[in-house]
């Protein structure tokens, strides 16, 4: 992060702010939240080496943004989530499992802790977000979040329901290796600033947003007990 705000700041040369600058901050850097919901003033505290370098990477360019004047600007986004998530996420993990439980091609998922919280948008509005702090008249910090937060007890919920199935217990193990050692137990974001200040508004809600991601792994199999 700091040889490409350097580099950055060297191609501008004399025009600072000809380049804008996005820096992809994370929910991850609240960590041990101190605060709820989370805000662009809430003390950070994370609790993994991603979070960590998410917050020298936030304050990087928050010192470059204050040192130079750069146009530069920290998205502080919290879980987003799309029908194109790795299935090293949870949130696609699930997904998957569930539409090829319904497609008889696997018999259950093994998950961590079930009772673990975040607040998971859509990707695509998250990246609007994004388009809009780069078009503001002067860089700044945001978070982006719907201001809600759910379980993956939640998740599953949903997602089962979607294919049918309303009782999950015996589909889903909760296996203890997938605990985290030090456990980001409730992130919630507070978006009043990227409202307030650009415009913005999530609009795929938590029910859609799990629905989408289910209906795309379904018909990527095919309908379900289809061969």
């Amino acid at each position: 992060m700091l040889n490409m705000l350097q580099a950055t700041r060297l191609y501008c040369v004399d025009d600072i702010t000809k380049v804008r600058f996005y820096q992809a901050s994370s929910s991850e850097m609240f960590g041990k939240v101190q605060q709820v919901p989370q805000s662009e003033a809430t003390l950070l505290w994370p609790r993994s080496p991603y979070g960590v370098a998410k917050v020298y990477g936030h304050y990087m360019t928050i010192n470059y943004r204050e040192s130079y004047g750069m146009h530069a600007s920290s998205g502080i986004l919290f879980n987003y989530e799309s029908p194109r998530r790795g299935p090293e996420f949870v949130t696609r993990k699930i997904s998957l499992a569930v539409a090829r439980i319904a497609n008889g091609l696997q018999d259950w998922i093994s998950l961590g802790n079930l009772d673990a919280k975040r607040d998971w948008g859509f990707a695509g509005d998250y990246v609007d977000a994004m388009w809009r702090m780069v078009q503001a008249p002067a860089g700044d910090d945001y978070v982006v979040a719907t201001g809600e937060t759910h379980s993956i007890r939640e998740f599953l919920d949903i997602a089962f329901a979607r294919v049918g199935i309303d009782d999950w217990s015996k589909l889903v193990y909760v296996d203890p290796r997938f605990f985290r050692p030090a456990e980001v137990h409730l992130l919630i974001g507070d978006p009043t600033k990227a409202k307030t200040q650009l415009g913005w508004t999530p609009t795929v809600s938590f029910h859609e947003l799990v629905t989408m991601m289910v209906d795309s792994d379904v018909a990527e199999l095919g309908a379900p007990g289809s061969s």
